[in-house]
């Protein structure tokens, strides 16, 4: 890549109104722009589409194939950019995480041969760093010994466009296992690495469990099916890590909902 380095960001979202301002917003005051910031509509039904228009800065593209893998798919395909970073619609994102990707990128090696990744947290739980920590040590930790290398996340995450060239008819089209999972380990067969980056953390919304621990149940289950599907024989170790998850999730869940409710009445 000769030409100067520039970023899109693509961020699926499906009716994710109540989050999708906040992560604009924080791509608003980035201290670097990204060269461009594709929303991907995958059949919202709530404001979503309407709140993204309001920022002049979004381009917006539909895919009608209900699933996250297919709307990170289309937007990694439209995305125009040379790096192409990829966050969900809760995310938050530090005023530097732009230049923080671009800076890694500046590097030569890391443009041919690495993927990015950073820290997240939680911002509606009120021991944040408590609960970050063991995120840290689940997602990424646990991971890394499981397969040999760093999982990718997807609410913070990079790669360059011509690595996406080379994987794209590679990952699985399932939405039945996690798809930033799946994207990593195909990468790293190519001969890619990833690199996690510390000191710099992205937060995220407590929300996935917080009617229906059966459908949770589910969900820790998308880990270890996707080493399953990769015939990687550490997949029950995953299904180890998925049980402690949902074991020791419904206190967080429980302290989340005390706190939204008590800043509901607060701002109120």
């Amino acid at each position: 890549m000769s030409k100067a380095l520039t970023l899109s960001i693509i961020i699926p979202v499906y009716n994710e109104s109540d989050h999708l301002k906040n992560c604009l917003d924080s791509i608003q005051k980035q201290t670097i722009m990204p060269g461009e910031v594709i929303v991907v509509d995958n059949n919202s039904t709530d404001d979503s589409v309407a709140i993204a228009r309001k920022y002049s800065f979004v381009k917006i593209i539909s895919e009608k194939q209900q699933g996250i893998v297919y709307a990170r798919n289309a937007g990694f395909n439209a995305a125009t950019s040379n790096i192409l970073g990829r966050i969900d619609a809760d995310s938050i994102l530090p005023e530097d995480w732009v230049a923080k990707v671009l800076d890694f990128y500046k590097d030569n090696d890391h443009l041919k041969l690495y993927a990015w990744t950073s820290q997240g947290y939680w911002y509606n739980v009120s021991h944040p760093k408590i609960y970050s920590w063991f995120f840290d040590q689940i997602v990424f930790r646990f991971n890394r010994f499981i397969l040999g290398h760093y999982p990718l996340w997807g609410s913070s995450m990079a790669m360059t466009r011509d690595s996406w060239l080379r994987v794209k008819d590679k990952v699985c089209p399932r939405n039945d296992i996690h798809e930033d999972l799946d994207l990593s380990i195909h990468l790293h067969q190519l001969g890619y690495q990833i690199s996690y980056v510390t000191g710099i953390a992205v937060g995220t919304y407590v929300k996935r469990v917080y009617s229906d621990f059966g459908k949770f149940w589910g969900y820790s289950l998308l880990w270890p099916r996707t080493l399953r599907v990769h015939k990687l024989i550490g997949w029950y170790l995953g299904l180890i890590g998925a049980v402690i998850i949902y074991l020791i999730t419904p206190p967080l869940i429980l302290e989340a909902k005390i706190l939204s409710l008590f800043l509901n009445k607060k701002f109120q």
